[in-house]
């Protein structure tokens, strides 16, 4: 889940964790080649806007995924889709081309592995998954790996594992939960589509029905104006929340889904892209060495000190 408001903007020192959106139906959760210099241009609503860094030489990447070989939108640059506004930590400055934020850093990396540039265009985060051509080589915006969404979508290997979080403000009772359980009682919100919501009413099985909100600033806002008791994030997003948009404002605790299962956010292709696994073998060399760790570091909050709720 993201959120974001006009209040006042900390600067943000992070490390790794996450969730995004998810099909609402479904019940999962919505939701970064170099740096550009900080003239590029601002991607503007159904538009998109070109970046063409230096192509560089793909080390580490099998002959069948060099540059013209790869299977892309347009030749010698990457089409990268997510939604607009861009929000902390995964994007900075609503601007994706600038190469700030996690998820910006690691869409660049992925290119510059593969030799090749970036071009952003903007995709709402609820059409992203939907069955059907695609207009993009693929979308990151938070977006979970979930086996409804694999049915009509591919998606890229793990590039995030994310956990979700309670945000809620520091003087209510709420504040004061120290496990999952403890949350149920509680009148929760998260944004449509969003593996917090799922989360909502699978792992916390509230009482009541959560409130859905169409985006993270109209759930921050309820939170602020007391329609909800918390609401529920991605950690890092709850971190920058806390931290830099919401006065007065803490973060439960952190939890993971009831399945047992890692969350992962993956890049999002049109099924049957073959471009998946060329983008994958780039992401294996990220990690191996040690790229992606170095931007979490970077980018994304520490996690160490939010209790686990069980």
């Amino acid at each position: 889940m993201r959120l974001r408001t006009g209040l006042a903007v900390l600067p943000l020192v992070l490390v790794p964790l996450a969730c995004a959106p998810a099909d609402d139906s479904s019940g999962s959760s919505a939701g970064d080649d170099e740096t550009t210099a900080d003239a590029s241009p601002t991607l503007a609503d159904s538009e998109t806007l070109s970046v063409s860094p230096a192509p560089t030489e793909a080390g580490g990447i099998s002959p069948e995924c060099a540059p013209d070989q790869l299977n892309l939108k347009e030749a010698g640059t990457l089409t990268v889709g997510t939604d607009k506004p861009a929000y902390e930590p995964w994007f900075s400055d609503n601007d994706p081309s600038n190469g700030k934020g996690y998820e910006s850093a690691v869409a660049y990396a992925v290119a510059d592995a593969l030799g090749v540039g970036v071009t952003w265009t903007v995709v709402p985060f609820n059409t992203s998954y939907k069955p059907g051509d695609k207009d993009f080589d693929f979308d990151i915006n938070q977006i979970s790996i979930t086996p409804e969404r694999e049915q009509v979508v591919d998606f890229s290997d793990g590039y995030y594992a994310a956990a979700q979080a309670v945000i809620a403000l520091k003087d209510s009772d709420i504040a004061s939960a120290t496990s999952v359980a403890d949350l149920a009682s509680y009148k929760l919100g998260a944004q449509t589509g969003t593996t917090s919501l799922t989360a909502i009413r699978e792992t916390i099985k509230a009482d009541d029905e959560p409130l859905v909100f169409e985006d993270t600033n109209a759930a921050k806002q309820a939170l602020v104006n007391g329609q909800v008791d918390g609401i529920v994030a991605d950690l890092p997003t709850a971190f920058y929340i806390t931290a830099a948009e919401i006065k007065n404002s803490v973060i439960v605790g952190q939890f993971q889904p009831i399945s047992g299962e890692q969350e992962e956010f993956g890049m999002l292709f049109q099924k049957g892209n073959p471009l998946v696994s060329c983008v994958n073998e780039a992401l294996a060399q990220l990690k191996a060495d040690g790229t992606l760790d170095q931007l979490q570091q970077e980018w994304l909050s520490n996690q160490v000190d939010v209790p686990v709720l069980q």
